[in-house]
């Protein structure tokens, strides 16, 4: 990478002045005192909910945003342009960052977005966590690309961006054999980071307070309609990557012989125990802290979103929320469906995926939950992503992937596990990292990937504090810049042919992801691509 922005910066957006001038200034916003643009074209903004400071304007990530209508100067076209803003996050976080400025019309699948992506309960995997993504379409997508086997893997249990690397964690259940932890090398390649302990699984990962960690488990094969695991050590462990394959334990789930789910929130990393009931928090030096069973249910996935953890589960199935202590609210059932398996944000609602009927529903506050529809004739809903602009899915029986396009519609995009003579096949868990979008498989044990549109991303956390952030296009090339630094750089052939054209507003600090968490200053739209000596300028104003 750091060869790629250096040639990015030479060969591209190679612009020489020593401070970034108005030549192509289409819209300045500098959003101290009113949402006006102060540019002199006119394209001023109407604030919802949005606090102007003085200094800064501040956006509370349930519902406030600021709308400029569209104008013929907005219309982007298959032009190069710039978006240049400062943006402050906070370091403890009860929400997801959410996005800071997007163009996009998902019904076209056009248009542009520019945002921080968070997954939790994905579906045992806090999969990225505060991934700052800048992504283009004119409904365009690659095919799924097979990125190999990882080891001798029939599950692709778990996935984490971290430190700009991607990590999946495998079941490998016959003798001999034991979970492992790999890292992508790019095409199929993989290096292995060691197995934490002696179990057949690492069911779980998330990045908490910059680190990566990871769970174990004694999966239970014959739950997918596999042969019995010949290793069934327990695992029940969560442990912390220290580098060169060494893991650190940090200690296990009271009574559990699988960690299933991890996911940081509000200064927090927690865990649910698999097969024993209970969520827990890490308290330090390898202790865990019980913190009730919700609705005395099996749980399956956590989600962290306005204000609020959410726990998911089946046996009595629906969500509930954390109230604090060993105490949890009922939020509502998904109508007859037994088992809640996973959960997305997507346009500022929580939805969730669902077991016997394969539908995903949204929530809609207090115990009620409108079902947005079923993918064909599959039964279970596993991963849910948000990439580029819409909401994918991963299922079983089939191995299948879909994208949500409106309430009770779902386009099907590919089978993608089509190993032979099973019965059940599973998309478990996806991931955003380099642009793309990745799922992975049981029983084939494989990782796919594909792009919708083109995107690059920093694929590894977004620092806290106040970031002058910069996404530029110019011809074939996204660029991402943070703090005047390059940070990703994409190229397509065909990207320069993208019209990315909507009578969509521009939205600031909102998008098809979730509202703002967060501040902005200063942001500025051009209609040219930036030199990175602009850039780094722009940046030291600040």
């Amino acid at each position: 990478m750091k060869i790629l922005c250096a040639l990015l910066i030479v060969a591209m957006l190679s612009g020489g002045t020593i401070m970034a001038n108005d030549e192509g200034l289409i819209g300045r916003w500098p959003l101290l005192t009113d949402c006006r643009d102060h540019s002199g074209n006119g394209l001023h903004g109407t604030g919802d909910g949005v606090e102007l400071t003085g200094s800064e304007a501040r956006f509370d990530g349930r519902g406030s945003w600021i709308e400029v209508p569209d104008a013929p100067a907005l219309r982007l076209g298959d032009g190069d342009f710039t978006i240049a803003a400062w943006v402050r996050t906070d370091e403890v976080l009860d929400d997801v960052v959410g996005d800071i400025l997007s163009k996009y019309d998902p019904a076209a699948r056009r248009g542009l977005n520019l945002g921080v992506i968070s997954h939790s309960g994905m579906t045992s995997s806090q999969s990225n966590s505060r991934t700052l993504l800048f992504g283009v379409d004119d409904a365009r997508e690659t095919g799924w690309q097979d990125c190999g086997r990882p080891g001798a893997s029939v599950f692709i249990c778990s996935m984490a961006a971290f430190d700009g690397d991607l990590y999946v964690g495998t079941c490998e259940p016959d003798e001999g054999q034991t979970g492992h932890v790999y890292r992508h090398l790019g095409d199929d390649r993989w290096e292995d980071c060691g197995s934490p302990d002696g179990s057949n699984s690492v069911m779980a990962m998330a990045v908490h307070g910059g680190e990566l960690y990871a769970g174990t488990a004694s999966y239970n094969t014959k739950g997918s309609l596999l042969p019995a695991a010949v290793n069934t050590t327990p695992g029940g462990h969560v442990y912390r990557y220290l580098g060169d394959g060494e893991w650190e334990d940090c200690g296990q789930l009271p009574g559990a012989k699988a960690t299933y789910c991890l996911a940081s929130f509000s200064g927090d990393l927690y865990a649910i125990a698999m097969y024993v009931p209970g969520v827990f928090r890490y308290a330090g030096e390898g202790e865990w802290v019980y913190c009730g069973t919700p609705g005395e249910m099996r749980c399956m996935a956590l989600a962290v979103h306005n204000g609020s953890l959410w726990a998911s589960g089946n046996g009595s199935a629906g969500v509930h929320r954390y109230l604090g202590g060993e105490d949890w609210e009922f939020c509502g059932k998904q109508e007859e469906n037994t088992q809640t398996y996973s959960f997305a944000i997507y346009e500022g609602g929580m939805y969730v995926g669902t077991w016997p009927d394969g539908s995903v529903h949204r929530y809609d506050g207090g115990t009620d939950w409108t079902n947005v529809g079923r993918m064909g004739e599959e039964k279970e809903v596993m991963a849910m992503a948000v990439y580029n602009g819409k909401m994918y899915t991963g299922t079983l029986p089939t191995g299948e992937v879909w994208r949500y396009e409106s309430p009770g519609d779902w386009s099907f995009m590919a089978q993608i596990d089509t190993t032979p003579d099973v019965v059940y096949r599973r998309v478990w868990t996806m991931a955003i990292h380099g642009g793309w979008l990745y799922a992975g498989t049981l029983p084939a044990g494989h990782v796919y990937r594909m792009r919708a549109g083109h995107v690059v991303t920093l694929d590894r956390e977004l620092p806290t504090g106040w970031r002058h952030v910069a996404a530029v296009r110019e011809g074939g090339r996204l660029g991402l810049f943070v703090d005047g630094e390059c940070v990703g750089l994409s190229e397509a052939d065909d990207l320069a042919d993208y019209s990315i054209d909507t009578d969509t507003p521009l939205r600031i600090g909102a998008g098809q992801h979730d509202f703002l968490n967060g501040s902005l200053r200063d942001v500025r739209l051009y209609s040219r691509a930036l030199g990175a000596v602009e850039l780094a300028a722009l940046a030291a104003e600040g």
